[in-house]
């Protein structure tokens, strides 16, 4: 949900006084990165698991604060559509991912039990198949929150005008949206990693360079509005709903808030760096925190006002500064995924990850030292366009398909960082196991929701009854718990 806030308008002196504090804020965190030790645990992973609600129909149900009233879990909490919720797992030690698997299927099996007497059911994917524009012209479509209310506000004060979707896939949509409300639709998985100041710049640079191949292999929201778009359509949809920029803004070049990056890094610092020189603040509270204060007694500040902001610029691999039990750490949050398909499919991607960047972070002559900044994001978007069909450029393979990519290098390197976190055999083998056979059947999530459909449209059915049929054997496989590459076609 990120940081909640005290209230939903600024005046011009709070935001003034926001912008000072910001700078004093990563004066300080500059200080503490040369001075300070982090937190450098044994290598953890921790997950925020981003979900759905859907009724009998498998129409969007906006019960959100019934559903968690009823779950009573402070590991659930609510997101932005009145239709989603959040779940968020503890970090644990790397090499236990099956109990990572085992504890999410709990967890949501009890959570599912529980909406459903409130007469929802929870679905994880990237984009909910049957959302449509009906379903966010309802005034009730936001959850309760200032928060929310407030980013609204601020996003279209800064833009000055409508949204226009248009995003041009198989199918083209174009739309216009008064408020956040497409956004809503966006329900991703984040995984973190854990890494000390030292860590840091390597481990980014590699989620960056991985960032297009992970999305093909993971890409599960193939349909918004009734329209077939992009393989992964989420992260299109989510940079142009939360777009602060009107058209001339965008033709001067002034950065989108979700933004690939454009440069590798040396440090976080950079990272929070560009986020304090490049982007207004959308949600300036100002805190009774003075960081130079707590730093001199001896203490880690909190720098509230830095998290604050780093929380509004939506980077794909987001930097994140905590303090947990006094003690400061770093992590990477990783964003590029979509919920689901299911919890095996989910727990993979992870392994993938954390194996690939751990394995690339230990490199002497690492691999984005090899390719430019510019190609990585031309991977980004095709794999997001396309999918497993995408074609990437590597080094030492050159253009090459994803499923050669995967099969010849990711899995590899997984494989060894995976190992050198100590994570027993049989779980890697497992794990990286469903991406092996994922790539070679070539059938993620996307593909297999385009191919159902298909299939109940060659049957008769009007795109909008074949969606929700396709969701409803979707939402068998996801608690079967079979991995996606193995689902049968209606």
């Amino acid at each position: 949900m990120g940081d909640e806030v005290s209230a939903s308008r600024f005046t011009r002196e709070e935001r003034q006084r926001y912008r000072e504090k910001v700078q004093l804020c990563l004066d300080v965190f500059e200080q503490m990165l040369g001075d300070w030790s982090y937190e450098d645990h044994q290598p953890l992973t921790g997950l925020e698991m981003e979900l759905n609600l859907v009724g009998d129909d498998y129409q969007p149900a906006l019960v959100n604060a019934d559903v968690l009233e009823e779950i009573a879990d402070p590991d659930y909490q609510t997101e932005l559509g009145a239709y989603n919720i959040e779940l968020n797992v503890p970090p644990g030690p790397l090499e236990r991912l099956a109990d990572l698997e085992q504890h999410l299927r709990k967890s949501l099996n009890a959570a599912e039990e529980k909406a459903h007497r409130r007469g929802a059911h929870i679905i994880m994917v990237g984009i909910l198949p049957t959302i449509m524009p009906q379903h966010l012209a309802d005034e009730n479509w936001m959850s309760a929150s200032t928060r929310y209310a407030a980013l609204n506000d601020s996003i279209f004060a800064a833009r000055g005008e409508d949204l226009h979707l248009d995003i041009h896939g198989v199918e083209r949509l174009s739309a216009y949206a008064t408020t956040l409300a497409p956004e809503s639709a966006c329900t991703s998985v984040q995984v973190h990693v854990q890494v000390t100041p030292q860590q840091f710049a390597p481990a980014w640079n590699a989620a960056q360079l991985i960032a297009g191949p992970q999305v093909a292999l993971g890409a599960n929201s193939p349909y918004f509005f009734g329209r077939h778009l992009w393989q992964e359509t989420r992260t299109e949809l989510f940079q142009q709903s939360t777009d602060t920029r009107p058209q001339e803004l965008r033709n001067q070049g002034v950065r989108p808030r979700v933004w690939f990056g454009e440069r590798w890094i040396t440090s976080i610092f950079d990272l929070f760096e560009e986020n304090v020189r490049y982007f207004p603040s959308l949600l300036p509270e100002v805190s009774d925190e003075d960081p130079v204060a707590v730093l001199a007694s001896g203490r880690a500040p909190v720098l509230q006002e830095l998290r604050l902001h780093n929380g509004t610029v939506y980077r794909w691999n987001r930097p994140v500064y905590a303090v947990v039990d006094g003690k400061p750490h770093l992590r990477v949050e990783n964003r590029v995924l979509p919920a689901g398909p299911t919890v095996a499919d989910v727990v993979a991607n992870a392994a993938l990850f954390h194996g690939a960047v751990r394995a690339m972070v230990d490199d002497e002559r690492p691999l984005w030292s090899k390719l430019t900044f510019a190609a990585a994001e031309e991977n980004f978007t095709a794999c997001c366009k396309r999918g497993m069909d995408a074609t990437v450029y590597w080094p030492g393979l050159g253009e090459t398909s994803v499923e050669e990519l995967v099969l010849r290098r990711l899995l590899p390197l997984a494989q060894e960082g995976l190992s050198a976190a100590g994570v027993p055999t049989a779980d890697v083998d497992r794990y990286l196991g469903i991406i092996e056979d994922r790539a070679k059947t070539g059938q993620n999530g996307a593909a297999w929701q385009v191919k159902a459909t298909a299939a109940f449209e060659a049957r008769g059915a009007d795109r909008a009854a074949a969606l929700t049929e396709m969701l409803r054997m979707y939402a068998q496989g996801m608690h079967a718990n079979e991995p996606v590459h193995t689902w049968p076609l209606p």
